[in-house]
């Protein structure tokens, strides 16, 4: 396989994501929470893949007629924003007039910070909340806080998308990436085995959820609280 063939592949592994978007929404209409989040799960994993392979394989280069990073942002809306948003709306972990407000707030902000050319920082991680809504909306399907919590932790993100706060990028991020790396990966180990479990309140998954989300939710604020030591210029 040459490389405008693989290039090509790359793009059709983006690509996929839609047909992921489409069986985890087809689960989430029919109250299958943990399918719908096993779904978006295997998103979040060709998600997490296809943008190294991009860049490796040269996709702007190798196969130009097709704009991956245009494909990438489409799909990112559906699975990290829109479903995720129907999820928490039609569950009843909010419900009534708290339901609406989260639902709005949600994807209004999150379709503005997706468009924002600003959101990347130098170092390749985010200039505020990248909408990663459905590790979030994960999150509270696993520990089911009270709705006030639910509420107040959408209304804060939702802001944060409109900081300088730093959020990393697991893969992108080059410092501290030895710990967030394989944070990350495990992660995706403790959300599949949530969602397998049906979120069960006593596996260790949700333990191992939580705990790995708090390292990625800050960690990007601790960098910037805790900046890299200036080098020292040779005598």
């Amino acid at each position: 396989m040459n490389l405008r063939h693989k290039a090509l592949a790359v793009h059709l592994l983006t690509a996929s994501g839609a047909v992921l978007s489409m069986l985890a929404m087809l689960a989430a209409v029919e109250g299958e929470w943990a399918l719908m989040f096993l779904w978006l799960v295997v998103a979040f994993v060709v998600d997490g893949i296809d943008g190294p392979l991009a860049r490796r394989y040269e996709v702007k280069k190798n196969w130009p007629a097709y704009d991956g990073v245009l494909m990438d942002l489409i799909i990112d809306y559906l699975t990290y924003v829109f479903i995720p948003a129907f999820a928490l709306f039609q569950s009843g972990l909010l419900s009534g007039w708290t339901g609406w407000v989260a639902i709005i707030v949600i994807v209004f902000t999150s379709v503005v910070y997706f468009a924002d050319t600003r959101m990347k920082t130098r170092d390749n991680s985010f200039a505020g909340f990248p909408g990663c809504w459905n590790m979030v909306i994960l999150v509270l399907f696993a520990v089911e806080p009270h709705w006030t919590v639910i509420l107040l932790i959408v209304i804060a993100l939702s802001a944060a998308q409109f900081t300088n706060i730093k959020f990393i990028h697991p893969v992108r991020t080059e410092r501290w990436r030895a710990v967030s790396l394989p944070v990350a990966l495990a992660w995706v180990l403790f959300a599949g085995w949530a969602a397998w479990v049906d979120f069960h309140p006593e596996s260790w998954a949700i333990w191992g959820l939580v705990a790995t989300s708090v390292w990625l939710l800050f960690a990007g604020a601790a960098q910037q609280m805790l900046p890299r030591p200036k080098r020292r210029r040779p005598l």
